[in-house]
């Protein structure tokens, strides 16, 4: 079964960074696309960044783009989130997700069936 583990999550100023961490065990790793998305009390869990098993592609969510850099090392079983220029609105518990379709990059949470228990990012202003 499946296993993720996020980590890097914390307190950081506006205008700061982040890099988050997640961690893949119980499969192939470099057989599973993965995802990040990210979620606020009450509200749907929103896409936040994809990268295909193999590396090689890469979605961003438009409001990311510039700012975030989502990269993995296969060898290392682990995923990244680079998050630059960080404002309060990026406030949110991060989740990473691993699917195994392999012939596109969902970006819809309903297309992932492995999920982490989330990190906390706070950006203070």
């Amino acid at each position: 079964q499946v296993q993720l583990v996020e980590s890097g999550g914390g307190l950081v100023q506006a205008g700061g960074s982040l890099r988050l961490s997640c961690v893949f065990s119980g499969g192939t790793f470099s057989s599973y696309t993965m995802g990040w998305f990210r979620q606020a009390p009450g509200k749907e869990r929103e896409f936040v960044a994809a990268i295909r098993w193999f590396g090689d592609t890469t979605f961003y969510a438009d409001s990311m783009k510039g700012r975030f850099t989502v990269s993995r090392e296969n060898a290392k079983n682990t995923m990244y989130l680079q998050m630059n220029s960080l404002t309060p609105e990026d406030t949110d518990v991060y989740y990473c997700a691993a699917t195994d379709e392999l012939l596109s990059v969902p970006r819809t949470h309903a297309n992932y069936p492995s999920w982490g228990q989330g990190t906390q990012v706070t950006v203070s202003s």
